[in-house]
């Protein structure tokens, strides 16, 4: 089939959505269709773009299988409010005219990847102009996210965003999310059940994998061979609610036997290392490649997912997964009844979020309980092998992409008329 991706984050983006995003489009291909993308130069979660790559100019490139066009755009330093709105409106007018160059290209299948709901306008009217079967993915509620952690203020302005979202997410021909959470969510915004899809995020699980030594990156980084390592690592945003975990390096600080890392960047990175980075149980780093991935992941004992108490179900991390798979304990701040509540509890440890008490205590009881972070590694380990595996979620997805599309047409109130599939 001939398959169109729509979305802001790709590759060589190293952390979030623009991971999946590539990784899935390399598996379309591999899978032998004929994939192309629309994005952006990468610029995530640094909120600069990379060097080697343009916010002004067009380009085009092929990796992967998959060929690659990407639209300019403006990237602000502090990506609040307004700031981020105009940051995701540049990138949805720049790459209207790379999408309509595509109609005559004829997608079978246009799929758009949100966030930017702001692009699915776009993404759905290419689908309908070309007879294609329009898809969105929706990684996390960006309009729900925004009001509730006070990106965005307003009640009218909240009620005219929810009710824009509602109607344009009812008019694809399948929308998929990543929870059962957030199915529910697509469900209570008005999406027909029919036209509602799982599509978990994943991890490859030969790729990331506990080893059987310590990881290097334990020397190099100077972090003494008895002590215990919490690590976090991914974006440093206003989401992940990392005040908690610089507050418990604090609070921990009299403890030499317990090392915080802190791996990533993001707007809050200058905050967080300002509060805690000057203590010699702490050590920030950059994002590592994905030949070091699994190195990183295996330097923890303990991974720590911070989790704003506003912002759950709205999303659902993507850095759980490997995570689980790197086979290390797991503590999450979620509360009872979320879907990360119910993931990682059974595998874990859950305290509540943004709740510095239960952190500190959770992660000193791990810290001295090593046969029990070992016995949770390895439940980590076994659900990410079940239910997590790249081979086994991109699999089914392609399946059910390639079912939807080769169904019934779709009807059409505007476009031309729809090639046979």
């Amino acid at each position: 089939m001939k398959i169109l991706v729509y979305g802001i984050n790709y590759a060589p983006e190293l952390t979030g959505i623009g991971r999946y995003t590539s990784d899935m489009a390399a598996s379309l291909a591999a899978a032998g269709h004929d994939v192309r993308v629309v994005t952006a130069p990468p610029y995530y979660p640094a909120w600069r773009v990379a060097p080697g790559f343009s916010a002004r100019r067009y380009a085009t490139e092929q990796s992967n299988g998959v060929s690659i066009w990407r639209a300019p755009l403006w990237v602000p330093a502090q990506p609040k409010g307004a700031r981020r709105l105009l940051h995701l409106a540049s990138f949805a007018l720049s790459s209207l005219p790379v999408m309509i160059r595509h109609l005559a290209w004829r997608p079978q299948a246009v799929l758009s990847v949100a966030p930017s709901l702001l692009n699915a306008p776009v993404g759905w009217l290419v689908a309908r102009l070309s007879g294609a079967h329009a898809w969105l993915h929706v990684q996390d509620y960006e309009v729900d996210a925004a009001f509730s952690l006070g990106m965005l203020k307003g009640s009218w302005k909240k009620r005219l965003a929810l009710s824009i979202e509602r109607a344009l997410l009812r008019r694809f021909d399948t929308v998929s999310t990543i929870s059962s959470k957030m199915i529910e969510h697509a469900l209570n915004k008005g999406v027909p059940r029919q036209k509602v899809v799982h599509f978990a995020n994943w991890v490859d699980t030969s790729s990331i994998h506990p080893l059987a030594r310590r990881s290097n990156m334990k020397a190099e980084l100077g972090i003494p061979e008895h002590a215990t390592v919490v690590l976090y690592s991914g974006n440093m945003g206003a989401k992940q609610g990392l005040d908690v975990l610089a507050t418990a390096a604090v609070a921990l600080q009299h403890r030499d036997d317990i090392v915080f890392v802190f791996c990533g960047d993001g707007p809050g990175r200058v905050g967080l290392h300002a509060a805690c980075g000057a203590m010699p149980t702490c050590r920030f780093i950059a994002l590592q490649p994905v030949d070091k991935l699994n190195e990183l992941l295996n330097l923890a004992d303990i991974h720590v997912l911070p989790q704003r108490a506003d912002a759950a179900d709205l999303v659902m991390p993507s850095k759980l997964t490997g995570m689980l798979a790197s086979g290390r304990a797991v503590i999450a701040m979620a509360h009872p009844g979320t879907e990360l509540h119910a993931t990682v509890a059974p595998r874990g440890v859950v305290v509540p979020p943004e709740a510095l008490g239960p952190l500190v205590k959770a992660i000193e009881s791990l810290a001295d309980d090593p046969t029990r972070r070992t016995r949770l590694g390895r439940a980590g380990r076994e659900f990410a092998l079940a239910a997590l595996s790249r081979d086994s979620v991109l699999g089914t997805f392609e399946h059910t992409l390639r079912t939807r599309c080769n169904d019934a047409p779709q009807t059409h109130e505007i476009g031309l008329p729809q090639r046979d599939l």
